[in-house]
């Protein structure tokens, strides 16, 4: 947001006196209302019309897609506008995308490794104490101490 932008703003939302809000900032009122009496150049027409497409793409993919995927339904619907462009967009406007979420695994299994027989044939029931043991990560609680 421009410091011009603010002060309009402030004007618009909160009816602070454009003078109050150019003093507070070290500003001249004469600067704040030249930049109102601007006239629009092509180039911030452009910067509009950029924001707008964007904005209208970043909703159509339910806020998920990041300026990667932006720029190229840019180029699809015929924009010519670079990827570093619609990512300044993005964050001028305050648009991120969402990432992906990647599964962390804790280990990696060896395919070389040799397969272990199922000696138990998935019946961990035993009719006494100490006959089947079995364990599902390679250190066992004991009363002694792992194992």
């Amino acid at each position: 947001m421009s410091v011009a932008r603010f002060i309009a703003d402030q004007r618009t939302f909160y009816r602070v006196p454009v003078a109050v809000c150019c003093a507070i900032l070290g500003l001249s009122a004469g600067w704040f209302y030249k930049w109102v009496k601007a006239p629009v150049t092509a180039q911030l027409a452009r910067r509009r019309e950029l924001d707008a497409k964007v904005r209208e793409l970043f909703d159509a993919s339910e806020r998920t897609y990041g300026s990667p995927r932006i720029h190229r339904d840019l180029l699809e619907a015929g924009w010519s506008v670079g990827e570093n462009t619609v990512a300044e967009s993005m964050s001028r406007q305050g648009l991120y995308g969402r990432k992906p979420k990647r599964r962390k695994g804790l280990t990696k299994q060896d395919r070389a490794a040799a397969k272990f027989p199922d000696l138990l044939k998935r019946d961990f029931t035993a009719p006494a104490p100490s006959l089947k043991w079995c364990g599902d990560i390679t250190e066992i609680p004991t009363g002694e101490g792992k194992l």
